[in-house]
């Protein structure tokens, strides 16, 4: 089974670039072992170019900003794309309402993998803020623990490589692999 882990955000927009930030930090702290091949890509703001390379996966997992009117700045979302909690309107950036009609474009042609959402409520979404709030920053450790479980369940084992700060990741995660690299 091949597995895609894929980061989605705009670095340019402060903590909208979280899910880019934060496949490249796990991708530094860890290797993945077990019966399943896992590719973990920076797919950007890509949407509908990102057909291609997801109908190569059999399930897939999405890193991004969620918008949760109501809801505290750092609240991490898990959810089945199938089953979208209703506190979860699609609303917030352009990136993730294309990304939307992507996954809902695949749908229609039966295209899409099974696929999970980790998303977690952005505060700063300004132009060329290359940092991350302090709830987003503090969301990534139940991000990470989420991601982490969630792969043990489908048989893939993280091992630990090295300590990593996810504010040392953002000056450098516009060199992640990104989806062309694949």
């Amino acid at each position: 089974m091949k597995i895609l882990v894929l980061g989605i955000g705009n670095l340019l927009f402060g903590d909208e670039g979280i899910g880019v930030h934060f496949i490249k930090y796990m991708g530094e702290k860890y290797t993945f072992e077990g019966e399943h091949q896992l590719d973990i890509v920076d797919g950007g703001t890509l949407a509908q170019r990102l057909i291609p390379i997801i109908v190569e996966y059999d399930r897939l997992i999405i890193v991004d900003t969620i918008n949760a009117p109501g809801v505290q700045a750092g609240e991490v979302y898990f959810f089945d794309f199938d089953a979208v909690p209703d506190a979860v309107d699609w609303q917030g950036s352009a990136h993730e309402v294309e990304m939307l009609q992507t996954l809902n474009m695949m749908d229609l042609a039966g295209d899409r993998p099974p696929t999970m959402i980790i998303g977690v409520v952005p505060t700063i979404i300004e132009a060329t803020e290359f940092s991350l709030s302090e709830g987003v920053s503090d969301a990534v450790p139940v991000m990470e623990m989420t991601l982490l479980n969630h792969l043990k369940t489908i048989g893939i084992n993280a091992v630990k490589k090295q300590d990593v700060d996810i504010q040392a990741i953002l000056p450098n995660s516009f060199r992640a692999l990104d989806a062309y690299s694949v």
